[in-house]
């Protein structure tokens, strides 16, 4: 004659939610093996992406302890727990869209400011050719009024000549450069 032992009784999902809400490690651990293989497939049909699957599975995973008083048993534990994974989705591709507009803006802000520097550096290297067209006496007259800021007084005062000279030289100079870069327009 052979003894039957009882059946042991299995937990429902409820009893277990309640268990891991209290802090019950073992309840929390069935729980999750009870309903992972499900919440992974629907992380992967939501990413698309075994990576992300496992990234989004493993974050539910991890946030679950925090949600879980939140569960109050209208619903099927499962059907909770799916809400919980799109919701979980939905902020993912939040985040990724904040993230890559930020690259992106990021992305087009460098492209300009290498726009800039090329720009500037195209136009220093087009003022030192076209200064080097220039007389030696409109380059020193340039040098040091544009260069160092020097008044038409302080600039007549160095090389020696009337401020009327500097004023001369000066309006020689914007003459010449417009007349040069006029010339390239038209080529």
């Amino acid at each position: 004659m052979s003894i039957q032992q009882p059946e042991a009784r299995v937990p429902t999902d409820i009893e277990l939610v309640k268990g891991a809400a209290g802090g019950e490690r073992e309840a929390f651990a069935r729980l999750l093996s009870r309903h992972y293989d499900r919440l992974f497939a629907l992380a992967w049909r939501l990413t698309g992406s075994r990576a992300e699957a496992e990234d989004l599975a493993q974050d539910i995973c991890l946030a679950l302890p925090d949600k879980l008083p939140s569960f109050d048993g209208r619903a099927a534990f499962s059907t909770w727990l799916y809400r919980v994974a799109v919701n979980a989705a939905h902020d993912r591709r939040r985040q990724q869209a904040t993230r890559r507009k930020a690259a992106e803006g990021w992305e087009a802000w460098e492209q300009d400011r290498h726009r800039r520097n090329r720009q500037r550096d195209d136009e220093q290297r087009w003022l030192a050719r076209a200064m080097a067209t220039l007389s030696m006496e409109l380059r020193d007259t340039v040098a040091l009024s544009l260069g160092e800021g020097m008044t038409q007084a302080q600039v007549a005062e160095v090389l020696e000549v009337s401020e009327g000279t500097v004023a001369w030289r000066m309006s020689e100079v914007k003459r010449q450069l417009s007349a040069l870069a006029r010339g390239e327009e038209e080529r």
